[in-house]
């Protein structure tokens, strides 16, 4: 970051929300139980929103990836072979308090987007807490919610659905780092329609409320 981008960061911090660098992220985990299982890597990619050009970018160089060291066996062999990180990556990961302080650098104001958002926010919260004692502040959104309110007579509910409604190749799936720029591709397809309506953060956040309303099959 340059001196200039340094100078202006603190303009587009409103609310304790970054409006302008958003995070897109997703997690591997050992089981599907967030109160129980295990995290086991986090990946996170920024995007870039220009809101007076109505431009949303990819940010690849701007991205974050770690696997958590586990003090025990995380995962089962068929868990392992869905997301491909072994005893040993795991028993040689960064430990989890160096892991999720880097993760909070990392994320710095910016807004947090998954799909299905409440699983990762659920997992990463309570390791945060468990290991850094505090909860992070950062705004959560779940692209789900905005893939349906965009996008309303699609039916699609799972990541894969809607991946392939829009033709969407991801190769592997259920790999963090890849999951994740799947999830940047489905937000860049759907964001001609969110700029049309949304001049802010907050903004987005109401159009993604009234996912709610939506009659869904």
């Amino acid at each position: 970051m340059s001196w200039v981008d340094w100078f202006r960061k603190p303009l587009a911090v409103v609310g304790g929300v970054d409006q302008t660098r958003w995070v897109v992220l997703d997690v591997e985990t050992s089981g599907l139980d967030p109160m129980r299982d295990q995290l086991l890597a986090i990946a996170a990619i920024a995007v870039q929103v220009d809101w007076a050009g109505k431009r949303l970018s990819i940010m690849p160089g701007d991205s974050f990836e770690v696997v958590l060291r586990q003090s025990s066996v995380g995962s089962t062999k068929d868990n392992i072979l869905l997301h491909g990180i072994g005893l040993q990556r795991q028993s040689q990961g960064v430990p989890p308090e160096e892991a999720l302080r880097a993760f909070a650098r990392f994320i710095g104001h910016s807004p947090l987007l998954a799909f299905h958002a409440p699983f990762d926010q659920a997992m990463i919260g309570r390791h945060v807490k468990q290991h850094l004692g505090a909860a992070l502040p950062n705004r959560w959104l779940d692209i789900e919610q905005l893939c349906a309110v965009t996008h309303e007579k699609v039916k699609a509910r799972a990541l894969d659905e809607w991946l392939a409604h829009f033709g969407i190749v991801c190769t592997p799936r259920h790999q963090a780092a890849a999951d994740t720029l799947a999830e940047c591709e489905l937000l860049l397809r759907i964001w001609p329609q969110m700029a049309g309506q949304c001049r802010s953060w907050s903004d987005v956040e109401k159009l993604a409320a009234h996912q709610r309303w939506i009659a869904r099959a």
